[in-house]
């Protein structure tokens, strides 16, 4: 058998573009740890890693088969092949197919980051491909018929105004019954899984692990135009009390983000983090960004963060803890959201009151009543193994956290709470705060979409309460704020002004609806009030009326998220950081 010899990536390299070069950019921490070096058996004359790759081999042999192998084709040398490989026993498994494509072979142990950076050095086009089509076509939006879509949305469009124009009061009289119903539905929706919240009894948490017990952890974040906040990021992520021998950090950053990566290079980062340039590619997405990432990560856990988030110090001994207590069908543990700027402006009291209905009330009773948990952007926590069988995020999907929970739950996996706060930025201007928020419920809609191509199997696949919790989550999330302002118009008959309404609907009727409206106002100021006191925050109640004005946001914000489906499904309408400090 041959056997396996390690180089020293610190030697000079006799030609431009070995693997040293490829270790020095992408690999900052010291060779000594990157390869745990050991005398070589069989030493060559010259070493062969600091030749150029013969990329052609690699490309015959496929890309995404040496990332999945752990083995890289590097050059020949005489009759053999020189393969780096990431273990033995990875080249064992791979040995048969290697050999049938390239005869002789000399494999060369090195770590998975080297194998990783060499590829990302001399394979960035694939590396990058590979990252956008990661999920399987059937379960990502790349593979919707935008032109159908628009069609479709053409369709409907002229059928509503048709009706309209020719049957006025039956066109208001439907669109009425439906801004009703989804009212309805989504409250009822909030107070039962705010009841089930509130009814659950609490578990004592399970026990922290012993240091010597606890997983690697891979921490991804992906950064884009974020110099202002990088150095804080560093800082707050440095307060994280896990063992560092356990922890990895990788920043992720697009290839045209110069100054971002000035800010990171001068941030003097410590030995357990690492940045990752992701080459150029169709789109630019987040999600793409951490699918790049993945292939890096040697966690048996990986995590998500944020360039603004200020997570708990403890909170990854919590996360181990619970994946280490929880069954094996649990896959994700979310991590609970809040805001480090809550008083800021009203925007930002309004942003926070949503939060913590959202995250304090509503997640968890989703996760009660068995439902799938549409995740939160950040401080998510994956079994690697899992995330990778299901093929990562979807690239194309700008609420890729959100769509992961139903796949996670399609695939007989469940998401669980921890009781544990990372603190973000509240968007407290309202432009930036509408392009946020559109960019949400486009996910959202493409989300409906993507799962909703086959009904039945995914009825099969949720059961009727999951499927029933989807529709009301991802549908209502659309349909609850482009149809209420047609409820908000009925302001005019209190005041005196009328409403054409008024001409298909009884006084009795219309009363059973003022009825209607102010149980849904005491439902809604009595759940908001619960969780604003479960968060902790310091805010009057008083606010909690004021959000009606913050509501109307949502509306224009909706309008933009169904034009951009439209014309620009997979557009990244990215939110700026660092406008405010913890």
């Amino acid at each position: 058998m041959e056997e396996p010899y390690l180089s020293d990536p610190r030697s000079p390299a006799p030609f431009a573009g070995g693997l040293a070069d490829v270790a020095a950019r992408f690999d900052p921490a010291p060779a000594s740890r990157i390869a745990r070096s050991r005398t070589p058996r069989r030493p060559p004359p010259r070493d062969p890693l600091a030749t150029p790759p013969d990329t052609t081999l690699a490309a015959g042999f496929g890309i995404d088969r040496c990332i999945d192998l752990g083995v890289l084709p590097w050059v020949r040398v005489g009759p053999e092949t020189v393969v780096l490989v990431e273990s033995l026993a990875r080249f064992t498994a791979a040995r048969i197919a290697l050999t049938a494509a390239f005869g002789p072979l000399r494999p060369v142990a090195v770590t998975r980051q080297t194998l990783m950076a060499a590829l990302l050095a001399h394979f960035g086009p694939a590396l990058a491909h590979r990252a956008e089509t990661r999920a399987p076509a059937g379960e990502s939006c790349r593979s919707i018929d935008s032109t159908r879509l628009r069609r479709i949305a053409a369709c409907l469009a002229v059928l509503c105004l048709t009706g309209a124009i020719l049957y006025p009061l039956a066109a208001l009289l439907v669109a009425f019954i439906l801004a009703t119903l989804s009212l309805a539905v989504t409250t009822c929706f909030k107070f039962a899984t705010a009841l089930a919240t509130l009814r659950a009894d609490a578990a004592p948490p399970p026990p922290l692990l012993a240091d010597a017990d606890l997983p690697v952890v891979s921490l991804l974040i992906a950064l884009y135009r974020e110099a202002d906040i990088a150095p804080r990021l560093i800082q707050r992520l440095e307060r994280l009390d896990y063992p560092r021998d356990r922890l990895e950090l990788l920043l992720v950053i697009e290839d045209d983000d110069t100054a971002t990566r000035s800010a990171l290079a001068a941030a003097d980062l410590p030995s357990w983090m690492r940045t990752i340039v992701a080459p150029a590619g169709t789109i630019r997405t987040k999600p793409r960004a951490l699918n790049l990432a993945l292939d890096f990560a040697r966690g048996d856990i990986v995590g998500v963060y944020d360039a603004e988030d200020a997570p708990a110090h403890d909170q990854l001994r919590k996360v181990a803890a619970a994946f280490a207590a929880a069954p094996s069908d649990v896959a994700c543990v979310q991590a609970m959201l809040d805001y480090y700027n809550p008083r800021k402006n009203w925007l930002s009291r309004c942003f926070t009151l949503e939060y913590a209905l959202w995250f304090r009330l509503v997640l968890p009773g989703i996760e009660r009543l068995g439902m799938p948990l549409p995740l939160g952007g950040t401080s998510l926590f994956f079994k690697r193994e899992t995330l990778c069988a299901l093929g990562g995020w979807d690239a194309h999907n700008v609420t890729e956290d959100a769509d992961l929970g139903i796949r996670l739950a399609r695939h007989g996996y469940r998401t669980q709470m921890v009781n544990s706060v990372t603190q973000e930025e509240a968007n407290c201007r309202a432009l930036p705060w509408i392009r946020q928020r559109s960019r949400w419920i486009k996910g959202y809609l493409m989300t409906w979409l993507v799962h909703m191509r086959a009904p039945r199997t995914l009825w099969h696949q949720l059961g009727p309460r999951g499927f029933l919790g989807f529709q009301i989550v991802f549908l209502g999330a659309l349909s609850q704020v482009l149809l209420v302002p047609i409820l908000w118009s009925l302001w005019t008959i209190p005041i005196g002004l009328g409403h054409p309404i008024a001409a298909v609907i009884p006084p009795q009727g219309l009363t059973t609806l003022a009825l209607l409206f102010l149980l849904v106002e005491v439902v809604g100021f009595v759940l908001n009030l619960i969780a604003l006191r479960r968060s902790g925050q310091r805010l009057s109640a008083l606010w909690i009326p004021t959000l009606h004005a913050y509501f109307p946001l949502g509306t224009l914000a909706a309008l933009k998220a169904v034009a951009e489906t439209l014309t620009i499904p997979f557009y990244w309408d990215k939110t700026h950081h660092g406008h405010f400090h913890d």
